[in-house]
């Protein structure tokens, strides 16, 4: 694992222990955020997966009484009886945050009662049976959007933090790492090296001292030597 590129002083050693701690920090954080929205995935694609069996089997029968009914209608009778809405539907978007994520909520705004936009007479009870079981797939198919839409905003978000934690542990956390032990090892060895510098100047002066004490005390016993031959 290559090091960072920095200045081996003790400034730079407390700088990096402070980014290493915020980095490990952050690390957890994340991870804890991943996991959490792994949990929230599975549980929406679960209930992607419910909706959309549900559609799929309502969409189904519904398309099976559509078929029974152009078998017994004219298409030119379908049409005219399809022409309007049954009633007015409009589809508002909000927003709802998952995880402090962003997500869309889909609304459907619609009246309360259901009436068939045709009369009776011309139409067969199996167009009937179609138009409702549209009608009543119609919130579920709403839904089913809403949740696939935070499935997959969820997938790319697990994607990008999975990135981030995966860098911080195996790249920017090692990267540190090995840099406060390489400035660790400078500073100790720089420390060293004062000390043997600072006891070879002890040592120096040591001897110095000793070499002039030897000086005077040879001079004084010169000197007491010459006094004693006077005397």
């Amino acid at each position: 694992m290559a090091q960072l590129q920095v200045k081996p002083t003790r400034m730079e050693l407390t700088n990096l222990k402070k980014k290493r701690k915020v980095a490990a920090r952050g690390h957890k954080l994340m991870k804890d955020k991943r996991d959490e929205m792994v949990r929230r995935f599975i549980a929406y694609a679960r209930r992607n997966k419910e909706l959309r069996e549900q559609v799929e089997q309502k969409l189904s029968a519904a398309m099976g009484q559509f078929v029974l009914a152009r078998a017994e209608m004219s298409g030119e009778a379908i049409e005219e009886a399809l022409a309007y809405p049954a009633r007015p539907a409009t589809v508002s978007v909000d927003t709802q945050h998952v995880l402090s994520l962003k997500m869309p909520k889909l609304s459907l705004e619609t009246s309360d009662t259901f009436d068939y936009p045709y009369g009776f007479m011309n139409t067969s009870a199996e167009l009937d049976s179609a138009v409702a079981a549209f009608a009543e797939v119609l919130p579920m198919l709403i839904e089913l959007a809403e949740v696939e839409k935070i499935c997959n905003s969820l997938a790319d978000e697990i994607e990008k933090t999975r990135r981030r934690v995966n860098a911080l542990e195996y790249v920017k956390i090692p990267q540190m790492e090995e840099s406060i032990k390489y400035i660790s090892m400078k500073l100790d060895e720089n420390e060293r090296a004062a000390t043997i510098r600072l006891m070879k100047v002890k040592d120096m002066l040591l001897q110095q001292a000793i070499e002039e004490k030897r000086e005077e005390d040879q001079e004084a016993l010169e000197a007491f030597q010459s006094n004693e031959a006077k005397i």
